[in-house]
């Protein structure tokens, strides 16, 4: 009876290529859709790595340039000078701050010393001053006070010593200006002037003074008069 039961050889063979033929008849139809289902992996992978990854930096034109300060200094002292090696400013705070969106430096309790070509000094400080990024205009803030020393002019007279005061003043360094909106006290030599908004103008040596102007004017001393 085990004996009947035993499959032939040949039988065992048929069935072993038979389960051959359908598995690559299988594996042909499967095939066919290989294609598709990696293009659908990749799309599936595409779509996860574009959630996932980081956005890229903006380029250098598309930089956003914060309000906020990018750096600042305490109890600081910067100098500058000319091709010539000459002291050309003189720039000194209890603190600094720069802000890079309109490449500005807001400095506190400010000190400037600024020279000229000829060697003439201009101080100025402040309460808190605003200056551009070249340092050609300065915006004094509470205190404001800008002096120039007295001097020799070109031709050999003595120029006076001149003195701005208020609680703002506007200074164009290269053009030698002085403005402001707000009350101002001028001092020339022992001469005294006020005015609501002026205007001062170094290179033409003219002051406009605007609203209520009043002045004192220091008579002269008569040169080889016996007092």
């Amino acid at each position: 009876m085990a004996a009947s039961r035993r499959r032939p050889a040949w039988a065992a063979a048929h069935g072993w290529r038979h389960a051959l033929d359908r598995l690559s008849r299988g594996w042909e139809r499967t095939a066919i859709y290989i294609p598709v289902l990696l293009m659908g992996l990749l799309a599936l992978g595409t779509y996860w790595l574009v959630r996932n990854t980081p956005g890229s930096l903006p380029s250098e034109g598309q930089k956003v340039i914060s309000s906020e300060p990018d750096y600042y200094m305490r109890k600081f002292g910067i100098k500058t000078f000319d091709d010539a090696g000459q002291l050309k400013s003189d720039v000194a705070g209890t603190e600094v701050r720069h802000y890079p969106d309109t490449d500005t430096l807001e400095i506190d309790k400010a000190l400037i010393r600024s020279y000229s070509i000829e060697g003439r000094l201009t101080t100025s400080t402040g309460d808190r001053a605003l200056t551009n990024g070249d340092g050609s205009e300065v915006q004094l803030t509470g205190n404001a006070r800008v002096v120039r020393e007295a001097s020799v002019g070109p031709d050999g007279r003595e120029v006076a010593r001149l003195e701005f005061r208020g609680e703002f003043l506007h200074v164009f360094v290269n053009d030698e200006r002085v403005k402001s909106h707000l009350p101002v006290v001028i001092k020339r030599g022992a001469d005294e002037f006020e005015g609501d908004t002026f205007a001062y103008d170094n290179l033409d040596r003219v002051a406009d003074l605007k609203g209520r102007v009043k002045g004192v004017l220091v008579p002269r001393k008569a040169i080889g008069r016996v007092p």
